[in-house]
This record gives structure tokens, sequence and C-alpha cells, in this order.
């Protein structure tokens, strides 16, 4: 069950964000397709440099997952092309505006409702 968190400037474009990561998930990691959390937020300031060479713009994107260990490096890459690619197909967002952070957690760091930790 990953968690999503999108931040970018405004509101027209986070459902098409939205939709290109999750779909992206759903492919690269093999996530089930009904499996989506997701906090979507559009923002009135984002601060960032440009960065190793890659210029943002006010189209930035930044996109932070959560989800259980396990997934191999090579998923993760798949998944941060598929993102970009997706991104720009979706919603026009350029793939430079596109940053992607995982963080990973273990089981017992997840509760999915009623007070329980159903992974533990």
């Amino acid at each position: 069950m990953p968690f999503v968190r999108i931040d970018t400037m405004g509101t027209e474009k986070l459902e098409a964000l939205g939709n290109a990561v999750h779909d992206a998930m759903v492919e690269t990691l093999g996530i089930p397709a009904d499996d989506r959390f997701q906090v979507l937020n559009g923002q009135s300031t984002l601060k960032y440099d440009d960065y190793l060479g890659i210029h943002r713009d006010e189209g930035a994107v930044f996109v932070t997952i959560t989800m259980r260990q396990g997934r191999t490096d090579e998923q993760k890459k798949a998944l941060y092309r598929r993102i970009a690619e997706l991104a720009e197909e979706y919603s026009g967002t350029e793939p430079r505006n596109v940053l992607v952070m995982i963080t990973e957690t273990g089981p017992i760091n997840w509760s999915i409702g009623n007070g329980e930790a159903q992974y533990a």
C-alpha cells in the first residue's frame, strides 16, 4: 500500500498527476489497481533551486512515495522513468520538473485503519 503525496503549483494538473503516479506504480511495481492512497496539494509557493544541472520552473512537481520495503533498484528506476513519462503524457509536465522521493518502511509502521497493524 504505497502512500503518495504530490505537491505542485495550483490545482489544475493534480488529478492528471495523481493518475500518472498511480498508473506508473501499477505498471512498474505491480501494486493492485485499487490500491490508491494519495494526498494531492496545490500550493501557492514551492521553493527549489537548480540542482545537479536540472532546471525547474513554475511547473515543478514534488512526488513523495512512502511504501513498504522490498522493491529492487531496477523497479525504482523504472518507476521514476514511468512517472516522468506519464506526467508529461497526462498533464504536459516536463520530465525535468518531476522530482520523486521514495521512503521505505517496515510492516509495523502501517495501520490501514481500525487502529490495527494489519501488516505486522
